[in-house]
């Protein structure tokens, strides 16, 4: 039955690996069940409350993306979309958090609308092909220097901006696991990235940098339930449809868009999904359900939730089926009573997994075409900038703006897809919106 739905046959996988790939994924991404309710508690938000949204609207998301496409993507509450609402929004603009998720969720119906009118996918698929790799390798870069930051190799310096992290315990606990995950993977052991998770965890307690949880189970109680359907009350509405959240709707939104684009890009690049122009079967679907995500993470109260770059993880391990994302998706739901266990995964024993899986993506950099100026300095520019603005829309919008004009100015304006036009225009709109 299993096989009927799925096609492991036609993907050329098995059920098994389908499982642990996924099992792989989610133990990549579990950070966010500690990470976002820590972020979002600053504005004011239930944090316990926070905890047990994330998993339920992670793992409603990730189960319909699972089904409904049959790809190995997993979703969860976005990262930077997460601080931009609770810092710029609530914080910043004084605004009651429960209005701050009903933004998210009108921005999810419109990115929603903007799929079901073609448009989504006539951006992604109006985009170069070198660029569609530049992307690619840009978020391995990005994946892996998250690695290194979380490990603690690599560390903020005023400086220099970034610096040698020196020899403390963490590092050596990531390296540890860095040298054994490398080494799995050089033998081509199954399941290495997931082994090699559970291994540096294992030594992180024994280092003292991770401790056994007090209790494995946790029950929820009614105020763990708080955020869900707070941003439906009539009394939000009013400070929602105003014109000075036209800039913040308009910023959700086209990170929303762009993350998106690039991680599907990328994952499914690495997956070998992507026809000879770049294109991703059945796009449609998997953007139809990446916009409803949005409106599914402002509705439970735990910011908008998005198509993970961690993804990259699973398909390392083999994912090829949805069967990849209904395993993430089960872990999520488990969470919500086991979360005391899941979060005590340290981030030193998740970066040795991230750093080879950047490594993994990145080696599509051998495709693009570095002969042609035009087309080459945009994909440069775009690799380059993702993981130094911190920002893989930012990155993106680089990119698109140096494509544009080149080719502009070096009398290719025929050869630029209309669409194109469009998007750097707003893209420099976003860049100039941030700059003030």
């Amino acid at each position: 039955m299993l096989n009927r739905f799925f096609r492991f046959r036609d993907a050329g996988t098995t059920a098994g690996t389908e499982v642990i790939a996924g099992a792989v994924t989610f133990m990549t991404m579990a950070y966010i069940i500690c990470v976002n309710p820590l972020i979002l508690s600053e504005a004011g938000i239930p944090r316990d409350a926070v905890t047990i949204a994330t998993c339920l609207a992670a793992g409603a998301a990730t189960l319909l993306m699972g089904l409904a496409t049959n790809y190995p993507f997993a979703l969860a509450p976005g990262m930077g979309l997460n601080a931009f609402l609770a810092f710029g929004v609530v914080l910043g603009m004084q605004l009651p958090w429960q209005a701050a998720m009903g933004i998210v969720c009108v921005e999810g119906a419109i990115i929603l609308v903007l799929v079901l009118t073609n448009v989504r996918e006539w951006v992604m698929n109006a985009i170069p092909l070198n660029l569609k790799r530049a992307i690619g390798v840009g978020i391995g870069l990005f994946i892996a220097f998250i690695g290194l930051k979380s490990s603690g190799m690599v560390v903020a310096n005023p400086a220099t901006l970034v610096a040698f992290g020196g020899i403390t315990v963490p590092v050596l606990v990531s390296a540890a696991g860095l040298l054994l995950t490398a080494f799995l993977m050089a033998r081509r052991i199954r399941g290495s990235l997931l082994i090699g998770i559970l291994a540096t965890t294992a030594v992180a307690v024994l280092a003292g940098i991770a401790r056994l949880p007090e209790s494995i189970i946790s029950l929820p109680g009614a105020a763990q339930f708080a955020t869900i359907g707070a941003a439906f009350d009539p009394r939000w509405f009013s400070l929602i449809f105003t014109p000075g959240m036209l800039a913040v709707i308009f910023t959700f939104l086209l990170t929303d868009f762009f993350d998106t684009m690039g991680t599907v890009v990328a994952v499914g690049g690495g997956a070998g999904f992507l026809d000879a122009q770049g294109r991703l079967p059945r796009l449609k679907s998997v953007l139809l359900v990446d916009s409803i995500a949005a409106s599914i993470g402002g509705a439970f109260g735990c910011s908008s939730v998005t198509t993970y770059i961690e993804s990259a993880a699973g398909v390392s391990e083999g994912g090829r089926t949805g069967l990849t994302a209904v395993v993430v998706s089960l872990l999520f739901f488990l969470s919500v009573f086991f979360w005391p266990l899941v979060g005590m995964i340290p981030a030193a024993a998740t970066a040795p997994a991230l750093i080879i899986v950047g490594f993994l993506m990145m080696t599509i950099v051998r495709d693009i075409e570095w002969s042609n100026f035009t087309e080459a300095f945009p994909a440069f520019l775009t690799i380059l900038t993702i993981p130094l603005t911190y920002s893989i829309t930012k990155g993106i919008g680089y990119g698109f703006i140096a494509y544009v004009g080149i080719n502009l100015l070096s009398g290719r304006a025929r050869e630029i897809h209309p669409l194109m036009y469009l998007i750097a225009a707003l893209f420099g709109l976003d860049f100039w919106l941030a700059g003030k």
